[in-house]
């Protein structure tokens, strides 16, 4: 799998489990709601600081949001 289809499955994981939107997502991380929601399609090349950004807003570790093996709920 595509390394940007599985941060962005993560990344929607995780924003749904925080019962949050991608509107306030994206304003935690500085960043438009719609390059979350390309982020989260697998549809955008993201940066080490825009990962960075994500694990902050979401209370995650970096690496969870990179996972391939986590397991689907």
């Amino acid at each position: 799998m595509d390394i940007r289809d599985v941060f962005g499955k993560n990344l929607k994981h995780y924003r749904l489990k925080s019962g949050i939107s991608q509107e306030a997502l994206a304003a935690k991380m500085g960043v438009d709601r719609a390059h979350v929601s390309a982020m989260e399609r697998g549809q955008q090349n993201v940066t080490i600081i825009t990962l960075w950004h994500a694990a902050l807003a979401l209370d995650v570790k970096p690496m969870a949001l990179l996972d391939d093996e986590r397991e689907e709920d």
